[in-house]
């Protein structure tokens, strides 16, 4: 009877586990697409046959649309997927590592302080790092994001400190850096406070092959290094006191899993401007498909936030043809909806 049992169990596991894989091959293929849709949306109305074509061979339709495709909407589309992938990605070990479903990248003031330090070198043009022309801005944004998160990792390494009180340093923060924005934008003039408030709406057109490089790299480094934790993080979502139990060193894995998220956020921030909810709404969606196992959870999140952020793109440029809405706006009227159901469905939990 013992033998049956495990052999049936045995056989629901490799069906839960081959359900898991199909997941991952068919948000997989569903970002290729939204990735060539993506590249054959904007003005000129060309087919998704011939971008292909192109795509494949650069100048099969001539230098024009090599030039259209290759140096202006692909870099813009593989920026959605790295930038998609580097928030959800770090947005799924923030939730685990706080044991929070509402936590994301920007949980921790990254974005505000990332705005403030924009800010700095919009209206008084100042440098964090001497001498860097014109990427000024967007060095400003992520050496601020990365202070911020250093910051937040030395206040773990206090004593007593846990995951409410991160959170709780995360507000302290988020506020502290918004009034600094906006002192700035008092003191801007009508130009620089447009400049201000068009880099906080989040933009995909300040794409550039170099900033897709060190995505891309970033990204290639960080989730196997979230992979190679995956028992350690899985332990972690039923409790730190099971997971310690279990041999798990929680504290050294929330240093670890802090120095990835910070660098993942302030990358992605830097590069694209305020995109809120993608650390939110990936993860939320890979759990609802596959539950709580990193194995499949982690890159599940990163494949949906890939995904996510390639549909805004694309919904960016067909809303009013010729015009090209900040992504920031787009991603936020998709994750509020997504924010409340969390915050309904955690009540629900709690009272049942």
């Amino acid at each position: 009877m013992t033998d049956i049992t495990a052999h049936g169990l045995r056989v629901r596991y490799g069906a839960h586990t081959r359900r898991r894989y199909l997941m991952l091959l068919v948000v997989t293929l569903c970002l290729l697409v939204s990735f060539i849709v993506d590249v054959a949306t904007g003005p000129g109305g060309y087919s998704i046959a011939t971008v292909t074509q192109v795509l494949a061979d650069p100048y099969s339709h001539g230098a024009r649309l090599k030039v259209i495709v290759w140096d202006y909407r692909l870099p813009v589309a593989l920026t959605a997927v790295i930038v998609g992938g580097l928030l959800a990605t770090a947005g799924a070990q923030m939730q685990t590592i706080l044991n929070n479903p509402l936590a994301e990248p920007f949980t921790l003031g990254v974005s505000s302080a990332a705005s403030f330090g924009a800010s700095l070198a919009i209206v008084l043009g100042f440098s964090v790092i001497p001498a860097v022309g014109g990427l000024i801005v967007t060095l400003n944004a992520f050496v601020f994001a990365l202070a911020t998160c250093g910051f937040i990792l030395l206040a773990t390494r206090l004593k007593g400190v846990g995951s409410e009180t991160m959170i709780l340093f995360g507000i302290a923060i988020f506020f502290t850096f918004n009034a600094l924005l906006a002192l700035m934008q008092y003191m801007a003039s009508e130009d620089q406070i447009s400049r201000i408030v068009f880099w906080m709406m989040g933009s995909l057109g300040r794409a550039s092959w170099e900033k897709i490089g060190l995505g891309a790299l970033l990204l290639a480094v960080a989730l196997p290094f979230g992979l190679m934790r995956t028992w350690a993080m899985t332990a972690l979502r039923m409790g730190e006191a099971t997971a310690e139990s279990m041999g798990v060193d929680v504290a050294r894995l929330r240093v670890e899993m802090l120095i990835s998220i910070s660098l993942m956020a302030a990358t992605a921030v830097a590069f694209v401007g305020t995109v809120g909810f993608i650390g939110l709404v990936g993860p939320h969606i890979a759990r609802l498909l596959v539950g709580e196992d990193q194995r499949f959870f982690l890159p599940l999140s990163t494949l949906i936030g890939a995904l996510v952020l390639s549909l805004t793109s694309i919904i960016s440029k067909s809303i009013t043809p010729g015009v090209i809405y900040p992504i920031g706006i787009i991603t936020a009227l998709i994750g509020v909806p997504v924010f409340i159901s969390i915050i309904l469905s955690t009540r629900r939990e709690k009272l049942s």
